[in-house]
């Protein structure tokens, strides 16, 4: 760091002793596990079970992207990066994709630990290179650090938030001192540090973003681009990792192309054309409809659905409660009595979606019912600070009759508005200062359009008036770092082991951060007391019962208005493509899939002329 911050052994002679002590102790390791449980697999692994060994490499996979870009800067807070960026950069350890949050080393050979998770060490490989041959060092690893903590995206900061200071112990071994030990998830995710070359960016400004291609030391590097429009990626041939065991079964495609479309709905039209080769479907009504063509009949456009054992994570209408408008909870949960699910579900999404009722739905870290007594014992010291439902109700979303006649929620949402100091003046809703209240719902995606308008005739029926203001992506992108919306449709990804990145989500500290996603705006003692808590659970158990403790209180603020999830991954992809048999768990595992050989360049489906890209985009 710029302006280094006192290690852990300058806190007295009583903290020096400990920290020797845990120096002594501590023992390299191939992998780490977040409670110190044996990893799946073993120290002479030789490659994943999720992953073909022998998968043949070659090839060209062809993608879509969304909107455009405009930097090749992944890690600054300006601009649009590309796609699949991350594929340039090697990281310190890598995520098993069958295990809830297991890291296996990758840049670093081994790492090592204190027992009291106040400090972290990673062995660099010797065979570790950039793509011009220099070696990764660990003053690379201090420099990236250094450098993102000091000019990356605001939630390095928050992520990192507990590191006190990295050492570069010699060439090869780098050390992270943590500001207070009890931190398990820390060292794990220090190992997903994607290492920046020092020496390529001695001369360069880290801040600007631009189109420069940058050097990376991972399996592909970047051949071409043509701005906003396309990036190819190709591979690495003689790249320091690829006979790793951690790598093995990986990066099997010779070239990997995005192609940039301004609208989904014609960038499906070009899958169908062949113009690219895969597409995961995020639209039930498409799923249903939009695949009656020749090639899925004929097989040559395989529909597949992967199961998905991720927590679903929330997405929804979000209130950004920076705006008067939407800092009573009442008026939060009154506009969210006005969102007919059933409806939506039966009419827009063919019911192939479920309701969303956790912040962490489909895993056991969802709350239900009461809270048990593991939760209480969190949750009662904060009694005064929190909504008195969180210790009486069950959280329930409001469920209709599917007709779309809603009166009842109707009913009950003007009550809460009247609470709140709203009242109907003529046709206009005014709230409590007398201002017609009028909601702009920020939007990026044209598809989402048809979801908006039922919800905004339902506002309109009680004199609200939504606008719904759709941008392109860059313009999105910049406001939503600069919290200029009222609403928008977003989502809280989580994983089986919520940790530090609850901080970037919920706390405090995030919430004036440009660019972090803390898109709520929250700004709540109870709220990071709860999130400082789960980060320093030191068991499973423990996790479990802190994560249920902060869904409730979420829940029960009315911060946004709960979307719907599935439970599958839904792909489309042409038929000269194979992936593995086995899957992983928590991943569509897209790096391990390969071109079948002998396949042909590129599909040749039988499609009218209407069809294709051209056409849809005139």
């Amino acid at each position: 760091m710029t302006r280094p911050l006192r290690s852990l052994f300058l806190f007295g002679g009583s903290a020096l002793l400990l920290g020797l002590a845990s120096l002594a102790q501590a023992a390299p390791k191939h992998a780490l596990t977040l409670y110190d449980e044996p990893p799946k697999y073993p120290a002479n692994y030789k490659y994943f079970d999720y992953v073909n060994p022998d998968a043949p490499k070659g090839g060209v996979f062809r993608q879509a992207g969304f909107g455009g870009f405009d930097s090749l800067n992944p890690f600054i807070n300006k601009g649009v990066s590309a796609d699949d960026i991350g594929l340039i950069y090697d990281t310190l350890t890598r995520h098993s994709l069958d295990e809830p949050f297991t890291e296996y080393g990758l840049l670093a050979e081994k790492i090592e630990k204190a027992p009291d998770n106040s400090w972290v060490r990673f062995y660099l490989r010797p065979e570790a290179r950039f793509h011009d041959g220099h070696p990764v060092t660990a003053e690379d690893v201090v420099f990236t650090f250094e450098t993102l903590m000091k000019d990356g995206a605001p939630l390095y900061k928050a992520y990192y938030a507990d590191v006190a200071e990295v050492i570069a112990e010699d060439a090869r071994k780098v050390r992270f001192v943590f500001k207070h030990p009890g931190n398990r998830e820390l060292p794990l995710i220090l190992g997903q540090l994607a290492v920046l070359p020092k020496h390529w960016w001695a001369e360069r400004n880290f801040k600007k973003g631009n189109l420069e291609i940058p050097l990376g030391s991972g399996p592909y590097r970047i051949a071409d681009v043509k701005a906003g429009r396309s990036i190819r990626y190709e591979r690495v041939k003689d790249w320091w990792g690829k006979d790793l065991p951690v790598n093995r079964g990986f990066y099997n495609f010779d070239t990997m192309v995005t192609d940039y479309y301004r609208d989904n709905t014609v960038a499906l039209e070009a899958l169908k054309a062949g113009q690219f080769d895969y597409w995961l479907e995020t639209s039930a009504k498409n799923w249903a409809t939009a695949y009656d063509v020749p090639a899925v009949q004929n097989g040559q456009l395989i529909k597949e659905e992967i199961a998905n054992r991720n927590p679903t994570g929330m997405q929804g209408f979000i209130f950004n409660i920076r705006r008067p408008l939407f800092q009573d909870r009442r008026v939060r949960e009154a506009l969210g009595l006005l969102f007919d699910f059933e409806w939506t579900n039966k009419q827009l999404f063919n019911g192939a979606y479920t309701r969303t009722h956790s912040y962490f739905d489909n895993s056991e870290l969802a709350s239900s019912g009461l809270p048990d007594e593991a939760e209480l014992k969190i949750l009662e010291p904060l009694r005064a600070q929190i909504p008195p439902q969180v210790f009486t109700d069950e959280y329930r979303v409001p469920v209709t009759d599917g007709s779309g006649i809603i009166r009842e929620q109707q009913r009950r949402a003007y009550q809460l508005l009247q609470e709140a100091g709203w009242r109907i003046e003529g046709d206009r809703m005014v709230d409590g200062k007398g201002q017609p209240v009028s909601i702009e719902f920020l939007l990026a995606q044209t598809e989402f359009e048809r979801i908006l308008l039922p919800y905004k005739r339902n506002l309109s029926d009680l004199g609200i008036d939504l606008v719904i203001r759709r941008v392109d992506v860059s313009q999105y992108i910049n406001r939503l770092r600069s919290r200029d919306f009222d609403m928008i449709v977003g989502g809280f990804g989580q994983s089986n082991s919520p940790g530090n990145e609850q901080r970037e989500y919920w706390h405090s500290s995030s919430a004036d951060n440009p660019g972090s996603r803390n898109f709520i705006g929250l700004k709540d003692p109870a709220i990071d007391s709860l999130v400082d808590s789960l980060i320093n659970a030191d068991s499973r158990k423990s996790l479990v019962a802190h994560t249920r403790a902060l869904d409730r209180v979420l829940l029960w603020g009315n911060y946004v208005v709960p979307n719907w999830h599935i439970k599958t991954w839904r792909v489309a992809y042409w038929n000269r493509f194979e992936h593995p048999k086995v899957t992983p768990l928590y991943d569509i595992g897209l790096t391990t899939w390969w071109v079948k050989p002998g396949a042909s360049a590129q599909p040749e489906p039988a499609s009218t002329p209407a069809e294709t890209p051209a056409a849809a985009e005139q």
